[in-house]
């Protein structure tokens, strides 16, 4: 009897695009996967105690707070899903590590390295499951791109070349929100390119050495919309750099929220010297493979039920899972690894290597050279 499971109960902070996503995902888990454990969604916390409410009853939470601290200290939560702005995920994952508490906080893991390195030492000291919401390499395709790749299918690697772009803040008029402040975001580097750098360390493993440069397209944006007021932008549009991969491999980097045209364009090429594998987050439900000796180039794998991950949706091949599979996916991998079942995922020593690497991509930008990983 499903009664008879532990009951994992679940206490979520923020309301917003990536707050629904997480609610969402819980409910998609509980549904679609045979779980350990009864998942109880118990507690929800906005700071606007009114949207909370509304939230809480919308998405089937048992109550809710105004203040995340009531949310941390419930005694019938025991995971805390975090997804409020960047610059609030130390505060609250130091405060449910000091509790004892799974933390399952979005990404980038904090706004500075010293608040990640921080983060993970606690983690560690306390010995509780940690997960950062880097939810794009539990794609099934994602998967099968590894594992073509550990098992020597492409050859020794030579190269990466990897881009996340979108064009949410290419119009010069968009408004200024706390995206734009150093303090509570870091710029298109830290919003989209932190999922590609862990792309690529969970592809192909650590990045030696970086040179980079950054900019600032729009200085200036309106304070709000339909402001006459401008208020100035010190964070990065568009951040490239090279990298150095401890395999020998070398590779590309680029991230930029002002490409037009773009919504989703997570990509990568990954080349050895036996063959070629691409993929595109706008098409994730594939890959493109050449083979050495493929003379009519790339072949055009598609996502279908002999994958795990896919089957667990959906029975034929050829009908797609979407974002929200994906973040299902993710749930389901932390609770399992809660329960001792597993360990996929990116915990936060692994968040706090993603955000080593993008410290030095922002030192050698900042000082025009190569920069070694050891020395961050």
């Amino acid at each position: 009897m499903r009664e008879s499971l532990p009951v994992l109960g679940i206490g979520l902070i923020g309301t917003g695009f990536m707050g629904r996503a997480h609610a969402l995902a819980f409910h998609s888990a509980r549904s679609t996967f045979d779980l350990p454990v009864q998942l109880k969604l118990v507690a929800l916390a906005d700071a606007d105690a009114a949207r909370a409410e509304q939230c809480a009853n919308s998405w089937g939470f048992e109550r809710s707070h105004g203040q995340w601290e009531h949310l941390i200290n419930d005694p019938a939560v025991h995971l805390v899903a975090i997804t409020t702005p960047n610059h609030l995920h130390f505060p609250m994952a130091m405060a449910t590590l000091e509790a004892g508490k799974t933390v399952y906080c979005e990404k980038p893991l904090a706004v500075t390295l010293q608040q990640a390195d921080q983060m993970q030492r606690a983690a560690k000291k306390a010995g509780v499951v940690t997960r950062a919401g880097y939810n794009y390499q539990h794609n099934p395709m994602i998967v099968l791109a590894r594992q073509m790749i550990d098992s020597g299918e492409l050859g020794q690697i030579v190269s990466f070349q990897g881009e996340f772009s979108e064009d949410f803040m290419g119009d010069p008029m968009a408004a200024w929100s706390w995206r734009c402040e150093a303090a509570h975001a870091g710029g298109a580097l830290a919003d989209l390119g932190s999922h590609l750098l862990a792309m690529a360390r969970y592809l192909l493993g650590d990045v030696e050495s970086v040179c980079a440069d950054s900019n600032t397209v729009h200085a200036s944006r309106p304070a709000s919309t339909d402001s006459q007021q401008q208020r100035p932008i010190t964070i990065d549009d568009q951040t490239h750099a090279l990298l150095r991969f401890a395999n020998g491999a070398r590779g590309t980097f680029s991230s930029s929220w002002l490409k037009h045209g773009y919504k989703n364009h997570l990509s990568f090429e990954i080349s050895g010297t036996q063959g070629t594998l691409a993929f595109d987050q706008e098409r994730l439900n594939e890959l493109r493979l050449c083979r050495v000796g493929d003379r009519d180039g790339f072949q055009r794998l598609l996502a279908g039920p002999s994958l795990p991950g896919y089957a667990a949706f959906c029975p034929a091949p050829g009908h797609q899972l979407g974002y929200n599979e994906l973040k299902t996916l993710e749930v389901h991998a932390l609770i399992q690894a809660v329960c001792g079942n597993g360990n996929d995922g990116a915990d936060f020593e692994e968040a706090w290597q993603v955000e080593r690497l993008a410290a030095a991509i922002r030192l050698a930008a900042r000082e025009q050279r190569w920069v070694a990983l050891k020395e961050v």
